[in-house]
């Protein structure tokens, strides 16, 4: 009988340690978020938009994601028509847009930059003089400036300037309306282009052609420099007459950098939104808290510049 009870103590005993380790390990659960979220809208955030769906579905390999671009009209209008959950938006959201809906957040930062074709003319003229805000105005809005040695000083180069805008109804032309003191996108003149990359190509195949992009299209995201055939126009924000190291931008970094410490003017820095019928809830609501949040270390790995803490902080208790 002795022998008998040892090995059924011993299996007794065994099974209870086996059951206490289970209960102290549990099996983890499967991921329960799932579902389809669909944003549309401003070129210039659908690059740092496109990243944040790869890694969130990383995590949540069941949410399926539908994100296009269209520009910041678009996107807005199709957020308060439902047609789609998020609306990138890069301007601020209007009193009106407001009052039919419109919830937004801020969630980064970039910048419109001055681009024209790297065979312009009077290029040299240009990196060493740069252009300024007022001269800007007179191009863009006025029209008293027509010839690029009128750009220069040099009025014995009668080049005339070919101008660029935007055709699709875009947050950049709005913010690079209002640097120039316009009050948004009809202020411009210019023949217009549809989207980011229409508006850069318009220019990189025509040596007398300028126009305006956002820091995503401006800089290669890929080599962190600027697109081939296009230069990025130094603003002479001190007006003396010089492109001053910190006013040349050539590269991405410099770019991020001149953003992020306040160097390059704002506008046009700006601040991009996310905007939803209405306050989010659900899966959009938990995928708009991880953008505010683990989201935000990929932001300078896409090439965009973060909020400040205060910023994000008043976005985040906005979103819960």
């Amino acid at each position: 009988m002795k022998i008998l009870k040892t090995p059924t103590v011993l299996v007794t005993l065994l099974v209870l340690v086996l059951s206490a380790c289970a209960q102290s390990s549990p099996t983890p659960q499967a991921d329960t978020l799932n579902g389809t979220i669909t944003i549309s809208g401003a070129f210039a955030l659908y690059p740092m938009m496109t990243r944040w769906g790869e890694e969130f579905q990383k995590i949540h390999p069941n949410v399926q994601f539908d994100i296009s671009g269209g520009g910041a009209g678009k996107g807005m209008t199709d957020t308060l028509s439902g047609a789609v959950d998020i609306g990138m938006v890069s301007r601020a959201v209007k009193p009106e847009e407001e009052s039919q809906g419109a919830y937004s957040v801020g969630c980064v930062k970039d910048a419109v930059f001055p681009v024209v074709n790297a065979r312009n003319p009077v290029i040299a003229d240009i990196l060493a003089k740069g252009i300024t805000q007022d001269a800007f105005r007179k191009i863009f809005i006025t029209g008293e400036i027509k010839t690029w040695g009128q750009v220069v000083g040099k009025p014995e180069i009668t080049d005339e300037i070919h101008l660029y805008t935007r055709s699709d109804s875009a947050g950049a032309s709005d913010v690079w309306a209002q640097y120039l003191g316009g009050k948004g996108q009809a202020d411009l003149q210019g023949i217009g282009v549809n989207g980011d990359p229409g508006l850069l190509n318009a220019v990189v195949n025509d040596p007398l052609g300028i126009g305006y992009n956002n820091l995503g299209y401006a800089f290669d995201q890929a080599t962190g420099n600027l697109p081939a055939g296009a230069i990025v126009v130094p603003i002479d924000t001190n007006m003396n007459g010089i492109a001053d190291p910190d006013e040349v931008i050539s590269t991405l970094v410099q770019a991020t950098d001149a953003v992020a410490t306040g160097k390059y003017p704002s506008p046009p820095a700006r601040v991009l939104n996310l905007v939803t019928n209405e306050k989010p809830s659900g899966l959009v609501q938990i995928f708009i808290i991880w953008i505010l949040t683990d989201g935000q270390k990929y932001v300078p790995e896409a090439g965009f510049v973060q909020l400040p803490p205060e910023l994000l902080a008043e976005s985040l208790a906005k979103v819960k």
